[in-house]
């Protein structure tokens, strides 16, 4: 419809899709001390989920947020009281400013919500035991026009991750960079 209206709009999938059910930005799961799930949380992973993108001018929010929107035609929850989805500005989710209307929170949770593991020992207390910061939001893709090959634009929604480099010592070369390090401090004052 949007297109018939001169609109240009796309279709994008999103892999790894967050359903944040109570929009804290995470996915939670819960266990109890024995490893057991406790199914506390309505909050899901789906191996993927569709939406669209339109692109607008945003004169209520700034030209800042000019530019692609998401618009979901098969919103999961309701949003002021009816389902709806959107227009969300890819801009800001990729900068994070989930306080803005049109369900920015939601989006930005189906494409870079951490998925956390809790044990919960009792009704109050409970314990982050895992995190993965990397699971959500794999391959967002529209179609190249004039092909079917796939374009990702993952870009355009959250930056990329940041690599973890590891690497190996000694306990006696960690022994002696503190007693490098000491010697510095000791330098200095």
């Amino acid at each position: 419809v949007l297109r018939c209206l001169g609109i240009p709009t796309r279709v994008i999938t999103n892999f790894n899709s967050a359903h944040d059910k109570n929009l804290n930005l995470s996915i939670d799961k819960y266990i109890d001390v024995s490893g057991n799930n406790l199914h506390l949380s309505e909050d899901s992973v789906w191996n993927f989920h569709v939406w669209n993108e339109s692109w607008f001018i945003r004169r209520d929010l700034g030209s800042f947020y000019d530019g692609w929107q998401v618009l979901d035609a098969t919103p999961q929850e309701k949003s002021k009281g009816i389902y709806q989805c959107g227009p969300a500005s890819t801009r800001a989710i990729k900068e994070g400013d989930v306080n803005l209307d049109y369900d920015s929170p939601f989006v930005f949770a189906a494409v870079n919500a951490d998925c956390v593991t809790w044990i919960r020992y009792s009704k109050k207390r409970k314990e982050r035991i895992y995190s993965d910061t990397r699971k959500i939001g794999k391959f967002i893709s529209t179609k190249a026009v004039g092909s079917n090959s796939r374009v990702d634009v993952t870009a355009n929604y959250k930056y990329p991750e940041v690599k973890e480099i590891s690497f190996k010592i000694s306990y006696s070369q960690y022994k002696n960079s503190l007693v490098d390090d000491r010697k510095i401090l000791v330098t200095a004052v």
